[in-house]
């Protein structure tokens, strides 16, 4: 699983169509309807906050944004857009940083004109998910890196 803290339009169409999926399926484990991934790190932001299904949703309406941008079919019955957070939730650089380029090995390999475009995108002008804003820190706790 892999839910993303870039934007959504950083995705090409099957990093975007996964996030998706994933998404609705994170939302299926909080609302503890599936019994699979109950512990997976990545939900642990979202089980922090005040109101996770909130989270969820406002996660998943900017991916519908995007989905809908691109005039893709996306499902937003899925997800309630009438409570959309106010307070957003913290994200390290580091860990933006690390996302950003792993999905650039991704498109390397999937699609090399988006890879060549974010490829010239300064780190420190990627966006996030407008769910998220940036602070200082490293790679977050949850997050499964690769070691040395």
């Amino acid at each position: 699983m892999r839910l993303w803290s870039l934007h959504p339009v950083y995705l090409d169409t099957k990093g975007l169509l996964a996030l998706w999926r994933e998404g609705l399926l994170a939302k299926k484990v909080l609302l503890s309807l599936t019994k699979g991934y109950k512990n997976h790190p990545q939900l642990n932001r979202f089980k922090a906050y005040s109101d996770p299904l909130n989270a969820i949703d406002s996660f998943l309406y900017f991916v519908y944004l995007e989905a809908r941008n691109r005039n893709y079919n996306f499902n937003v019955s899925k997800i309630s857009t009438l409570n959309l957070l106010v307070e957003k939730i913290p994200l390290k650089r580091g860990q933006l940083e690390f996302e950003y380029n792993h999905l650039l090995n991704k498109l390397k390999l999937r699609d090399k004109n988006r890879y060549e475009f974010l490829l010239k995108l300064s780190s420190d002008k990627i966006s996030t998910n407008p769910l998220f804003y940036v602070i200082e820190g490293d790679i977050e706790e949850w997050e499964k890196t690769k070691k040395a």
